[in-house]
Order: C-alpha cells, then structure tokens, then sequence
C-alpha cells in the first residue's frame, strides 16, 4: 500500500460542477501544500509526475463539492478527495490502501491545516509555496503506519 501525494488546495467560486470551458487561471483550485512521494518513478520521470500529480488534484477539487467526499480511480491511482467549506484536500493512492483509512488521513489533514493556518486560505489568489511540514511528515507516518498492519 502506498501513498504518493497529498494536496490542500482551494477550488475556484465558480469550480465544484462549474464549467472549466473558460480556460482562464481563474477557473482552477489553487495549491495551498503539496507533499508528494515520487522515489518509485526512475529519476527523469519525477518531475511529470509531479506535474501529473497537481493537475489531477486541481481537476478532483474543482469538481469536489463543499462537504463531499469521493473517490476516484485515475490510472492505477485512486484519488480520495474531501471538500470542507471551500478548503479541499485531495489524496493519490493504490488501489489497496484502504477508503476508510483515507478518509481518516484526509480528515487528519484538514484539520491540522486549519490548526495552523486559520482562514488564511480564503485569501489565497495564487498557488502557495508556503513549507508547511507537517504534510510530509503526514505522508510519511501514514505509509509505515499501514507497512507495519500488512506485515
């Protein structure tokens, strides 16, 4: 089981079933933390992936509406994605990490951003390059945690 991302972003007003016709930079969630694992790609692949990785998630939360949450399956990802009044997190996974435990992880995340950052997010006007350590560590702890269960 493994966990390849997690992503707190913030959906456009008009995003949630809006249409993304309009093509503007206005029309897509905006990145507020991103943690990602990507050391199973070969070297020169790390950075599409990454890429990849934040398009997909833009797409599930723009399409994620407030106080829903859902999965779906991209590829060999399935992508767990729980919208909180606006603020969104969205998670990359296999397919044998178990929904409820996601759930739990994204709930987690929420959360703890909130903790530390308030309302502050409501401000946002443009993707975040903000460190913000504990979603890596988050990512991290998850993953043995679930290595230590299957073992």
């Amino acid at each position: 089981m493994k966990i390849t991302a997690l992503v707190v972003l913030k959906p456009s007003a008009g995003g949630a079933g809006g249409s993304s016709s309009s093509g503007g930079q206005g029309s897509e969630a905006l990145v507020l933390a991103n943690a990602t694992d990507v050391s199973h790609f070969g070297f020169f692949q790390r950075g599409a992936a990454r890429e990849f990785i934040v398009f997909v998630a833009r797409t599930v939360a723009q399409r994620t509406q407030p106080g829903q949450r859902q999965s779906v399956q991209h590829e060999e990802y399935k992508v767990h994605s729980h919208n909180r009044n606006g603020l969104c997190v969205v998670a990359f996974m296999d397919d044998h990490y178990p929904v409820r435990s996601a759930f739990s992880l994204l709930n987690k995340v929420l959360d703890e951003y909130q903790k530390a950052f308030g309302d502050a997010w409501k401000a946002a006007t443009a993707d975040s390059t903000q460190e913000w350590p504990f979603l890596m560590e988050a990512l991290t702890k998850f993953q043995r945690i679930l290595q230590r269960l299957t073992s």
